[in-house]
């Protein structure tokens, strides 16, 4: 079991947070993987799973762990896990999904570009590169993901290789002037949320990740897909509305 001493990268303290759904297949390979030499909290957000990973949270040693009474969503989950990572303390965020998808050892690298004052956001991209197909991402999700990356672009005029990775780094400040708690609880919370930390002007980088799909890696079936696939487009085009002036929406407004 790992140590919990104050690290400090740079003076800055680093939370992980792990929005969790059933993962008690793959919890363990992943928190293992998790560089302790610079994480100073792991926080386990449980949407009410109907598997072990509560009981086996505990017994690996993770000390912030949250039941939800009844399953909130991906989105209301990920609000969880930043709101007791804020609590805690944290200067920089960084949402890691236990189910071993993404792997941890990328975390030092996503946390230097925030603790050294380069960038407020950083994205695990599974597109930069070639390992998303090669991971195993089904040709359907790629195609997807490709469409709507560039229609995303070119309405919030951003040059992103994707948005929708599930690995994600935040600095303090974003979390706390972004108002994530009016977004969706569902999927298509991550896209509101970059959109508003678009919106605001935060810089975002990105860095190539592996990615790996298997039989015990989240996924969402094709019809939730393509109600996500919606969604998605509908906040580019509210985002593109309000930037010209036409509409007003009040998650880009800012918190004091």
């Amino acid at each position: 079991m790992p140590l919990f001493l104050p690290h400090m990268l740079n003076g800055k303290k680093i939370a992980v947070v792990l929005p969790a759904y059933n993962a008690a297949k793959t919890l363990q390979k992943t928190y293992n993987e998790i560089p302790f030499d610079i994480v100073d909290e792991v926080v386990l957000v449980d949407d009410r799973s109907k598997d072990d990973t509560v009981q086996l949270a505990g017994q690996i040693g993770i000390r912030h762990i949250i039941q939800h009474q009844k399953n909130r969503g991906y989105g209301g989950n990920q609000k969880s896990c930043y709101n007791k990572a804020l609590e805690l303390g944290a200067d920089i965020v960084i949402m890691l999904h236990p189910d071993y998808q993404y792997t941890p050892k990328l975390i030092p690298s996503m946390a230097q570009l925030i603790a050294n004052d380069l960038y407020h956001v950083v994205l695990g991209s599974r597109i930069l590169g070639n390992g998303a197909l090669r991971g195993g991402m089904p040709v359907y999700k790629y195609i997807a993901n490709r469409l709507l990356t560039f229609t995303q672009n070119i309405l919030v005029g951003q040059k992103l290789s994707e948005y929708h990775t599930g690995y994600r780094a935040f600095s303090r400040e974003v979390l706390e002037k972004v108002n994530y708690e009016i977004d969706s609880d569902d999927f298509v919370f991550d896209n509101e949320m970059l959109s508003q930390i678009i919106y605001f002007g935060y810089e975002i980088a990105e860095v190539t990740c592996p990615t790996k799909y298997f039989e015990e890696a989240s996924s969402i079936n094709f019809k939730r897909s393509a109600v996500y696939g919606f969604g998605v487009l509908r906040v580019s085009i509210i985002h593109r509305l309000c930037k010209w002036g036409i509409i007003k929406n009040k998650m880009y407004i800012k918190n004091k």
